[in-house]
Parts: structure tokens; sequence; C-alpha cells
């Protein structure tokens, strides 16, 4: 894979001239070709001199996720899609970040994923809703990048990656279960008693042959053709989450997934080592063998899916930013959802990720921001803040924002435009919040798709 540091660089420096400052004007478009900064250890500091780990840059970055079912639906028509743009500037965003495939279902033009909302926009509208709202963005200065939830289907049993891979491509609990037979996609009896899912639902498994390969198709088909994308954004690139949450498969507790045979099968082949059932016959009462290998197979599979899909992307599109929706508790995501995110930043597999601090708890929030704001990549991780959760409080997330412009950090991701939207004080105090210049307009309004 080629290294790509000026990539990482672009994504950390890129925007250093501009401020953002919500409320303050409209943003510039972002200078994507800007000149990467030479790494310490490239300067005079000599060979083995002590490196100092890289500084954050001032926060210059302010994004917005989109959601594409919500109760904004900004790519329904034209309409939503120009008071999106108008709501984006008043809020001083840099980066849009519009959710086009969910469910296995595209809002784009798609012959790997299920076309129908795409189709029933263009039919109704007689455009292209994405390249419409590259189109309007770019013209505002605002980047876009496509969000896209890779490894979940929600509940969509005839997703066509399903179809067409098999049902094996569907995740396998600990006990040999089908997450297609969990009822109403939460956990079996007699499990309920004790574990529930964090967010219920289908999702892929990345070690099944095939599931890879048609996800990195899937993605590449859609930067190929929308070449003027400013970024791919991965949403749930993770194991599913049971709660209470297990600490690896060592402890032989808990409820874990990726124990489907094809997935086995290859884990004993890569590795050379039995497992990971002790006893395959009763895989719901065995033990597991190997568990630490075990783990760090499983955790391979979803960095294979990035590393992969950040190779196949750049291939053509140099200046594409990949980043990712990651969890906040990284330890957590490590051992229990085989998302290893902090290494995607460690080895510039992901431009940038961003950790999605949603909590009430202000002392939390500030502790994990100061955490990813003073790690050694930092420049690679901005913070996603939940403001949905303080519409009837709303200098609560102006608050969580201040925290995030204290701690140094590079960019804020705000969760999410519907939350803004549907709460005006919230929309006013997040557009205001950090700038006492802030024109005093309401967020524009939306028409009917």
């Amino acid at each position: 894979m080629r290294t790509h540091a000026a990539g990482a660089a672009r994504v950390a420096f890129g925007l250093a001239a501009l401020l953002v400052t919500a409320g303050c004007g409209h943003p510039e478009r972002a200078p994507v070709d800007a000149p990467p900064v030479t790494p310490v250890s490239e300067t005079a500091a000599g060979p083995g001199s002590p490196q100092p780990p890289p500084q954050p840059e001032p926060h210059v970055f302010r994004g917005l996720w989109v959601l594409c079912e919500g109760s904004a639906r900004p790519l329904a028509s034209p309409e939503s899609t120009d008071a999106l743009i108008d709501n984006a500037r008043a809020l001083g965003v840099t980066d849009l970040f519009v959710q086009v495939y969910r469910s296995g279902r595209a809002w784009y033009d798609a012959s790997l994923a299920d076309a129908t909302p795409y189709r029933a926009i263009q039919e109704r509208t007689g455009q292209d809703p994405l390249r419409s709202l590259i189109a309007k963005a770019q013209a505002a200065g605002i980047r876009v990048h496509a969000w896209v939830n890779v490894l979940s289907l929600n509940a969509n049993r005839d997703a066509p990656i399903v179809a067409d891979v098999g049902p094996g491509a569907v995740m396998v609990d600990r006990r040999g279960r089908s997450l297609l037979d969990y009822p109403g996609g939460e956990v079996p009896e007699p499990d309920r008693a004790w574990y529930r899912m964090g967010t219920p639902g289908l999702y892929l498994d990345p070690g099944e042959p095939g599931v890879r390969e048609r996800l990195i198709a899937t993605f590449v088909e859609l930067v190929d053709r929308y070449p003027e994308l400013d970024g791919l954004h991965l949403d749930y690139i993770r194991h599913p989450g049971v709660l209470p949450f297990t600490p690896g498969s060592r402890f032989g507790v808990g409820l874990d997934f990726g124990y489907g045979e094809a997935s086995r099968l290859r884990f004993r082949a890569e590795t050379g080592l039995g497992g990971p059932y002790s006893d395959p016959a009763h895989p719901a009462t065995s033990g597991i063998a190997h568990a630490n290998a075990w783990d760090a197979w499983r955790r391979e599979q979803v960095t294979r899916v990035v590393r992969d899909l950040r190779t196949a992307v750049l291939e053509k599109h140099v200046d594409l930013l990949l980043s990712a929706a990651v969890i906040a508790y990284a330890d957590r995501a490590y051992l229990s959802l085989a998302q290893d995110w902090r290494g995607w930043t460690r080895d510039g597999l992901v431009d940038f990720a961003v950790p999605m601090i949603y909590t009430l708890d202000d002392d939390l929030f500030r502790y994990q921001v100061e955490s990813f704001a003073s790690s050694p990549h930092a420049q690679r991780v901005w913070m996603g803040t939940g403001s949905w959760l303080f519409s009837s409080r709303p200098q609560r997330a102006v608050r969580q924002l201040e925290i995030i412009r204290e701690a140094g950090s590079t960019g804020e991701v705000i969760f999410s435009y519907d939350a803004l939207l549907e709460s005006e004080p919230l929309f006013a105090a997040v557009r205001d919040g950090l700038s006492a210049k802030a024109e005093a307009t309401a967020p524009a309004a939306l028409s009917e798709p």
C-alpha cells in the first residue's frame, strides 16, 4: 500500500488560514492541495535526536452529520438541499458528512446497492440528489463527504450483499446463532435476561469470503461515479456491541460475534492454530481456544476493510479524504468491537477519525476530548459531539463545543443536522455560541419533499 503522508498533513494543516467561527460569515473552500508539512524526523533535528510528538494545530474544521432518513431529508428535494446549504453557512460548517448509503440502500446512482431511494428522488425531481448537493455545497465553500454505514444493514434482510454473498455474510454469535435468527434484532432467550444489543440489527462479517470485496467494490463505485466528492466517511465499521460489553473472548464471558463457519476456517488456515472453539461440536457451551489470536484475527478483518478500501479509492482519487466515525471508548472498541481506530490513525489508514463523544457528563466529555487532543496522532482526530442531547438545554451543547476548542482540537463534528433544525434555540445556540457577532437568523425553512 502506498504511503499518504501528504494526505494526512493536508487534513491537519490544509485549512490553517481558515478560522471556523459559527455565524461569522461564509467559510472559504478548503485548499485541498495545501503543501504538506515536513515531518520532524526529516528536519535538521539530526539522527538519533528525540522526536517530540506532533502538536495539534489551531481548531479549523466544523463538520455536520446529515442523515438521509431523518426529519430533514435534505436529498429529497432541491429546496431541502438549498436549505441545508444555507443553514450550513449560517453555522460556519466547513464539512458536510451526508449519509448516502444505509441498510444496503443508496441515495446515489448505484448498481451494487439498492438504489431505490435514489431512483425515487430522481424520478420526482429530475435531478441526481447527491450530485446536486455536492455542486451547491462546493459553490458555497463547503466540502462534502459521502457517509456510508459499512457493516450495518439495520433490519434489511433483503440487502443485495446478503442476496449475492449468501446468509453467511451476516454475523454469527459465540453461541453459533446468526443475527438473522435474532427475534426483532434482539438477543434470543435465555440470554436476553443478561444481555441487550447496543444497536439492534444485522451486521456483516468482514471475515466471510466475499463480504470485504463486495463492500470495497460498492464504495469504489460510489467515488468513481462522483469524483467531485471531497471525502468518504465510514460508519459502523466495527462488530455489533452487546451490553454489558465483553472484555475480549479470553475471559469466557459475555457475547461477541464473528463466529461464522467460513471465518473460523479462515482463522485456522491463516494462523495454523486450532479453535476458536475448544469443543466445535458444542459451540453454545464451548470455551475459546487461542483467544488472544482469535480476537486479533477478527480485529484485523475489520482493519483490512479500511486498508484495502483506502488503497482502492486512492488509486484514482488521490485527494479524497477517508475518515471514520468511531466509538469514543477506544479501549472498549478495541477489545469488544474489533475496532482499532487508534491504529488506523497511527498507520495513516484514515485521514482522520471522529470519536462519537455522546454524553451528558461534561467532565467525562472533557476527559475524553483532552485525551484525544493530546494523543500522538491528535491531528487525525476530530471530536464528535452529540448536540441532540441538549435540545432543551442548548447552552450545554455550546459548553461542549467550548471544551473542544479549549483542548486545541483540530475539528468538531456535530450530530446532527436534524436535531438542530428540530430545536430553534439549539440551532441559534450552536450558531451563536462561539461568536458574539453572529447574525440572529432562524434556520432556513425546509419544503416538503
